[in-house]
């Protein structure tokens, strides 16, 4: 048997362009699938209910959750209501939350990104920060509209990792710079998630899931943004291609038994 590349779901986004819905993903996130964890990277549409979740994830060796413009919507944790201008995406909230949920139950290899994390705790159980700039004692998380892209996704601030997470050990360092682009933010973190990193505010940046049958882990930041140039980015595609293709291995021997 030909072994065929490992393959990665990336679900998309919904996004109004001219007086046409598309389905999107940001290019930075393909890319480092594809040359950071070594994966085919294979886009999923933003089908929510319409779409059987459980067939699709069957052909598939690890989940991307990317970052978004968009927020979850606070139905789905039980928060306050929104200004009714804030972007949302229930067709994303409709796939994406359940997605995540039944890719852990089948321990496919999970590596979640800005929305993505929120949308990890949400799943679980947990609640969301809609402002992290107005909540006392945080910082402003938000990167400046006004300026160029490099200085956007540039280093914003430090993060502490857990001693003994997967995060510091797969870094060997107790400390790392991050990019920061966001305006929401974990508030109360799911039972099934334990921090992997913390901002000096508190903020929690990253997550893994407890006892999850594979890697599966959140990131607040960016890894994906220019990750061949960032040694801590780097290894986290790495590590997640790395656990993509243990999958996709263990895959091959049940379709061959």
């Amino acid at each position: 048997m030909t072994d065929d590349p490992p393959r990665v779901a990336i679900p998309c986004c919904t996004k109004t362009v001219g007086l046409h819905p598309f389905h999107i993903v940001g290019d930075k996130y393909i890319r480092a699938v594809a040359d950071g964890a070594g994966a085919v990277p294979l886009l999923l549409p933003a089908l929510g209910a319409r779409g059987d979740l459980r067939d699709l994830l069957s052909g598939f060796d690890g989940l991307l959750i990317t970052g978004s413009m968009s927020n979850v919507a606070p139905e789905h944790y039980g928060g306050p209501s929104m200004h009714p201008d804030a972007p949302l995406d229930p067709e994303r909230d409709a796939t994406v939350l359940p997605l995540i949920r039944l890719a852990l139950a089948q321990g496919v290899p999970v590596l979640a990104i800005c929305r993505g994390i929120q949308e990890l705790n949400v799943a679980l159980g947990g609640t969301l920060h809609q402002k992290v700039h107005e909540v006392p004692g945080r910082f402003d998380h938000r990167s400046d509209k006004t300026q160029p892209v490099d200085v956007q996704y540039g280093p914003a601030h430090a993060v502490r990792l857990v001693p003994d997470g997967v995060l510091a050990g797969l870094f060997g360092r107790e400390e790392i710079v991050v990019n920061s682009i966001h305006w929401q933010g974990i508030d109360r973190l799911s039972e099934d998630l334990s921090p992997e990193a913390m901002a000096e505010d508190g903020q929690i940046e990253a997550v893994r899931v407890r006892d999850a049958r594979a890697f599966a882990l959140g990131v607040q930041w960016h890894p994906e943004w220019q990750f061949e140039e960032n040694r801590e980015s780097a290894l986290l595609f790495q590590a997640f291609g790395e656990a993509v293709r243990g999958h996709a291995a263990r895959r091959r021997l049940r379709a061959a038994e």
